[in-house]
């Protein structure tokens, strides 16, 4: 089993500088935290080792009480900062191209501050004011189409929340219309409810088995699942339906090309000699430009490297594939020794944060680290999946997710999340921006990478940190979890896809996901889960919450996400979380605002195969 436990001989600062302000970088320095310090020259502004929400709770630690022994009334709430950018501690926003560095002159996307997003707090209240404005609309019929209409304004200001909400309204006054369930499908596709998308595609054929772009929505969902077989049917049903439609073609021939090599790799496939394409790979083999004046690998990595790798992808400029290359090969050969189930042990004392989704933003996640400190030996993180997809920064931030890990394999953590897979790689954007910015190659490579990661990590053998949550076998260990075959693309069911996909629900029992893979379960299958395996409780990722973070099942569940306005639209903060080793409950959270990024928009790299306005 793999037990990974910090040294008890860690060199421990002064007060572990919980809650410590340095107010330049010259004391910073002196303080002897160099991470700190290389904050302060990056004009990051003044940063603290720990956040706030540790001060408090470090001067006064209470004894920790399971909490499935107190009533949900008793039980303690988590701590909760929020950082807000126009509460920056210096007053001045982070720079999303450092200010030391050349500027490519490129306008910059602003924040998410929520002035240009519906907040997904609201969308009910927003949906309900809309359809009231139609109340003295006696018609049904009527009613429903001035509802649909603008449920497609919703929907074309990226507002799917809401959209789906006057969809619905119009679905329920008038249930005959085809459309009406297509465009509820599409909605439901950009919000990656596959599951949804693909019932209201049904819905839709069955009205009318000539509508042509309900065979699109179900044929991208089902490219979403990893169900390429159903889709290829369904791109055969639009090329007889449209026999000159090109871009029908196109995605046939597409769709058909998948379905072929996977057939073909089945067929050469052999499970005790598998020839892995990262084999074939020789960093060396790959020259380095001679105007190249970024970071070098040369050997190890180094904290230097990284602080130089930041500015280099902050800057907007390429690692060469010679050093992208040792990077992916090194972190292959780490993570492919490891077990599927990790357990970490925190010392007293000591500072472990949790964070969730990236999904490719990458100067959110800089400024993560400006909130919260770099990684290091004395602040370990743990990253709970899909670092990638549609952010357009994705290669930016798995390399540095990466080289993080690289130096420091036993205080960097990273969890496999559904995005970390071939099928939604194609669709929301990593292998088109690794093939633009590398080559179809190495977009390949990233799959055999993604294959090894680790499903869950345990800490003090009693918080479960996972992307998504449990399966219908609610009797399973966690020696089963770390047996698990993970070096695969996720399975349709089973443990291994509810780790990945699955969803809390409020209601007890285990119902079908709307994402179409997964479950979502109840409080009661929490608990039993959580007395098998005495744990306290599941830290998660998965979905977006309005304040970056939830609780459910009476805090013996959280969901954390780390990706703030997300897709530059949704108008959320991202969070975080901190614990110690000596107060693991109730965790202590940090909800932070979006920052300015290069004006290139999520999805920039999605794939033609699944655009869903076809």
């Amino acid at each position: 089993m793999t037990n990974i436990v910090y040294p008890i001989n860690i060199k421990k600062r002064k007060n572990y500088n919980h809650g410590i302000i340095y107010e330049n970088s010259k004391e910073a320095a002196a303080s002897g935290d160099e991470n700190i310090a290389w904050l302060k020259k990056e004009k990051f502004g003044t940063i603290k080792t720990s956040n706030q929400c540790f001060t408090d709770s470090l001067k006064s630690q209470n004894p920790f009480d399971f909490p499935r022994q107190q009533s949900e009334d008793q039980r303690s709430e988590p701590e909760v900062m929020q950082y807000s950018a126009s509460q920056r501690l210096h007053g001045s926003e982070p720079p999303a191209l450092s200010q030391q560095i050349e500027n490519n002159g490129e306008p910059q996307m602003p924040p998410g501050d929520g002035t240009t997003a519906v907040n997904i707090n609201n969308m009910t209240a927003v949906a309900s004011s809309i359809i009231e404005k139609f109340e003295t609309v006696d018609n049904p019929t009527e009613k429903a189409a001035k509802i649909k209409d603008e449920a497609n304004k919703f929907f074309k200001d990226e507002k799917y929340d809401v959209a789906i909400e006057l969809y619905t309204a119009a679905i329920n006054l008038d249930p005959l219309q085809p459309t009406y369930y297509g465009n509820r499908s599409i909605a439901y596709l950009r919000k990656e409810l596959f599951g949804s998308a693909l019932t209201d595609a049904n819905e839709a054929i069955k009205l009318d088995p000539a509508y042509v772009k309900a065979y699109f929505r179900r044929a991208s969902a089902n490219m979403a699942l990893g169900k390429y077989k159903l889709a290829l049917k369904d791109y055969e049903s639009v090329r007889k339906f449209r026999p000159n439609d090109t871009d029908a073609q196109k995605k046939f021939e597409e769709c058909s090309k998948i379905v072929k090599r996977i057939a073909f790799e089945k067929a050469i496939a052999c499970d005790h000699d598998e020839k892995k394409l990262l084999d074939s790979i020789k960093p060396d083999d790959f020259a380095v430009e001679a105007t190249y004046t970024g970071p070098r690998l040369d050997g190890e990595v180094t904290v230097e490297f990284m602080k130089d790798l930041i500015a280099h992808f902050k800057a907007e400029k390429k690692l060469p594939i010679r050093y992208a290359y040792k990077m992916i090969l090194a972190a292959y050969d780490f993570f492919k020794v490891q077990d599927s189930l990790i357990h970490i042990t925190v010392p007293d004392k000591q500072k472990f944060t949790i964070c969730g989704d990236i999904h490719g933003q990458f100067y959110d996640l800089i400024n993560l680290f400006e909130i919260n400190g770099l990684p290091s030996e004395t602040n370990p993180y743990l990253f709970n999946g899909d670092f990638v997809d549609r952010g357009s920064f994705s290669v930016e931030t798995i390399f540095t997710l990466l080289g993080w890990k690289l130096l420091y394999p036993n205080h960097f953590y990273m969890s496999r999340g559904n995005h970390e897979s071939d099928s939604l790689n194609k669709m929301y954007g990593f292998e088109g921006e690794v093939k633009a910015k590398y080559n179809a190659k190495m977009s390949e490579v990233f799959t055999e990478l993604f294959n090894q990661l680790p499903l869950v990590h345990v800490i003090n053998k009693k918080i479960l940190c996972c992307h998504g949550g449990l399966s219908a076998d609610e009797n399973v260990t966690l020696e089963q979890l770390r047996k698990l075959h993970r070096t695969r693309q996720p399975p349709e069911d089973g443990p291994m896809c509810g780790l990945l996909w699955s969803d809390p629900q409020d209601e007890n029992g285990i119902s079908v996901s709307k994402r179409g893979a997964g479950i979502q379960w109840g409080p009661d299958i929490t608990k039993k889960f959580l007395e098998n395996n005495d744990l306290l409780y599941i830290v998660r990722s998965h979905e977006v919450k309005p304040e970056g973070y939830e609780k459910h099942h009476g805090g013996l569940v959280y969901t954390i996400f780390s990706a703030p306005n997300y897709c530059d639209t949704i108008g959320n903060k991202g969070a975080f979380i901190n614990i110690t080793g000596d107060n693991l409950f109730p965790p202590k959270i940090t909800s932070f605002e979006a920052v300015s990024h290069p004006r290139v928009k999520p999805m920039a790299y999605g794939s033609s195969l699944f655009n869903f306005l076809s």
